[in-house]
């Protein structure tokens, strides 16, 4: 066998091991925001892309934001483009550097109020309010889980190097952005 399909194989084995090793203790939170299963999924799934080599100069998949307005909603004119969206509100941001590079001081957004916590999924990008902090927090949301109180999610600003702190409730998510506007 070749020495890369030997390296292939051995970084393979030594996943699964530690897969397996993983299993068998159980679920364990390194960061207290995270679940490990998820963290876990997220990892193979790089480690898994960086050895296919099938996927040369592919990115990754990533959890977008959900589609909140249909094709059949916009109108696009020589003159002006209509959204026929009910009870729009427009966004501005903050320069926190915490969205960049899709969110930034200069970019303008339309968001609107979610009806239940079914609507909104991974990936989609929220205003929510937390203990944690002062003011309107605008992140991504990256794990939505089921706890003893019920449904939580997981935010992170796409720039931050860690998810936020606390596990966010539905009562705390403001709206949701539909468009960015730069």
């Amino acid at each position: 066998m070749s020495k890369k399909i030997l390296k292939v194989l051995g970084i393979i084995s030594v996943f699964l091991g530690g897969l397996i090793a993983g299993a068998a203790i159980g679920p364990m939170n390194f960061d207290k925001n995270i679940p490990t299963s998820q963290v876990i999924i997220d990892k193979a799934n790089e480690v898994a892309d960086s050895i296919n080599p099938f996927s040369f100069d592919a990115s990754p998949e990533r959890a977008s934001p959900s589609d909140w307005i249909k094709e059949e909603q916009i109108e696009v004119w020589n003159d002006r483009i209509v959204i026929d969206l009910k009870g729009a509100y427009w966004a501005a941001f903050t320069n926190t550097n915490s969205m960049d590079p899709i969110i930034d001081e200069h970019a303008n957004a339309i968001e609107i109020v979610p009806e239940n916590e079914a609507q909104i999924e991974v990936g989609d990008i929220v205003s929510y309010e937390s203990e944690y902090a002062d003011g309107t927090i605008i992140h991504r949301v990256i794990y939505k889980g089921q706890d003893e109180k019920g449904t939580y999610f997981i935010m992170k600003g796409d720039n931050n190097p860690s998810s936020d702190p606390g596990k966010i409730r539905f009562n705390q998510i403001k709206r949701v952005l539909v468009a960015i506007i730069y």
